[in-house]
């Protein structure tokens, strides 16, 4: 993945290699191969939209294929010719030799099976304005499909933030590699069907891209097979500490989502003032006060912040869990003490034992003591910041969660769907990350593969009917379960 600056390093170092390499000729060529197939036996012209600088330029090289290739192609041209960068220039050149002419406004009463979004590229930071305004929303109601090139125009390329109007795609192809902007905020309701192309560049020059995309690849850590010679002992002890009065629901799920994803035991340590001493429907859970786990918890990871509340005790709990060894996995309340006291800032950023911290973007404003606008308008930016800043593993959570790690390097995941906004799934991530660091993976791996299997837990609920909508985090834990054993099947198989 990478952001803009370091894709237009990455156009330099080819141009320096290659002068003629001609990547915008290949972006035209890659386009136009899948305009063709989303157009296919529609028996109208194609509608390609061209803007001024190099995505114009991408622009008018599909309309070049395209018309080649027997299409019917209307080109309108938004800018000054006497402006385009050079390759542009070029590609409209091409296209004026094939007989091509340009239009310099949308027909109003024209049918395409097929508009193609040229406007923009990822350099655009800024609401577009004026005749662009106007030529995005005719591109909206057109009624056909559009393909975007590149990234929607009106989307930034590295946040995925709509400061105006952006153009909704139903097909995106990006070159190169991703962008942060397609995968993240808005990104991801505009760009529709995603599709990339490398444009033949070999992997050497994306040796020094920081960031990128979270997949499936995520979930290796998570294929162990165990021997038959095992005992509980060997899968690890976690502790659940919240439950305050009013909130023990949080950390019941946390719990349960532990236990099933592996776990050999769990602990929940609750806050509540009466709690209960057995959870019916999991009574595997052990259930003690929470302050029987300092100073010194018997365990091999914690996980702090499930409906623990702000009170008192809650911070003297936090702060005895920021002075342990253990592995530590820090959600909801525990971040918001984080961010309203110094004292506790300062411990998890001192801490030598692994932390990871789970928080939306309003937890994540109130560590950062920045906005919630601040931190959604570059997800990138404040998951990095918090990353360094508490020298801890990050997820911020959202749409196109954004994971970080303090030495820079980051990952926006892209399982999941928006069904999963509700209430307890935040629980049930902090579950799953605890249980994957009690069992021996690193931070690093516990977090990324914690990420991804929620994600696909949910996923893997609506494929089987359950959800998107009223998909419960209790049935997002069952279906974590099963991703997990499906991949422990695949490991333990016998090779033939």
């Amino acid at each position: 993945m990478l952001t803009s600056a370091e894709l237009r390093a990455i156009e330099n170092r080819a141009h320096a290699a290659d002068p003629t390499s001609r990547l915008m000729d290949r972006a035209g060529l890659a386009a136009a191969k899948l305009a063709t197939r989303i157009a296919d036996g529609r028996g109208l012209p194609v509608l390609v939209v061209a803007g001024p600088g190099n995505n114009g330029g991408d622009a008018f090289e599909v309309a070049t294929h395209l018309r080649q290739g027997f299409h019917a192609v209307d080109v309108v041209f938004l800018g000054d010719q006497g402006k385009l960068p050079a390759d542009a220039a070029r590609a409209l050149a091409k296209w004026h030799a094939a007989g091509g002419t340009l239009l310099d406004a949308i027909p109003t009463t024209r049918r395409w099976s097929l508009v193609v979004d040229g406007l923009f590229g990822i350099g655009l930071s800024r609401a577009p304005q004026g005749e662009y305004v106007k030529a995005i929303e005719a591109i909206n109601a057109a009624g056909a499909p559009t393909l975007a090139l590149d990234i929607p125009s009106g989307v930034n390329g590295d946040t995925g933030a709509v400061p105006g109007i952006a153009v909704r795609a139903s097909h995106t192809i990006t070159f190169i590699a991703l962008k942060p902007g397609l995968l993240t905020l808005d990104g991801p309701d505009h760009c529709g069907e995603l599709s990339c192309d490398t444009l033949g560049l070999d992997a050497g020059y994306f040796a020094g891209a920081s960031g990128h995309a979270l997949d499936a690849r995520a979930l290796d850590p998570v294929r162990v097979a165990r021997p038959q010679n095992f005992h509980k002992g060997r899968a690890g002890t976690l502790a659940v500490i919240g439950g305050t009065t009013g909130m023990v629901g949080a950390a019941v799920l946390a719990g349960r989502a532990a236990i099933k994803s592996g776990v050999g035991k769990v602990f929940l340590g609750l806050l509540a003032d009466t709690p209960f001493t057995l959870d019916v429907a999991q009574p595997e859970l052990m259930i003690r006060p929470a302050a029987r786990f300092f100073p010194d918890p018997q365990v091999d990871a914690l996980a702090v912040g499930p409906g623990m509340g702000t009170g008192a005790n809650a911070r003297e709990l936090l702060a005895s869990a920021l002075r342990t060894d253990v592995p530590l996995v820090l959600d909801a309340d525990a971040l918001n003490l984080i961010g309203a006291n110094e004292a506790l800032a300062n411990a998890l950023a001192a801490r030598s034992a692994p932390s990871l911290l789970t928080p939306h973007p309003a937890e994540a404003a109130r560590m950062l003591r920045q906005s919630v606008t601040a931190v959604q308008a570059d997800r990138v930016q404040a998951a990095r910041t918090l990353a360094r800043r508490f020298n801890a593993g990050v997820v911020l959570k959202g749409n196109g969660s954004v994971l970080a790690v303090p030495d820079g390097r980051w990952w926006i995941n892209r399982s999941g769907h928006a069904g999963m906004a509700v209430a307890g799934m935040g629980d049930v991530l902090t579950g799953l990350i605890g249980a994957l660091l009690a069992q021996g993976l690193s931070a690093e791996q516990a977090l990324t593969a914690g990420v991804h299997l929620h994600g696909a837990a949910g996923d893997a609920c609506a494929t089987a009917g359950i959800g998107p909508i009223g998909l419960t985090a209790t049935e997002l834990a069952d279906a974590a379960r099963k991703l997990i054993n499906q991949r422990a099947d695949d490991d333990s198989a016998p090779s033939r």
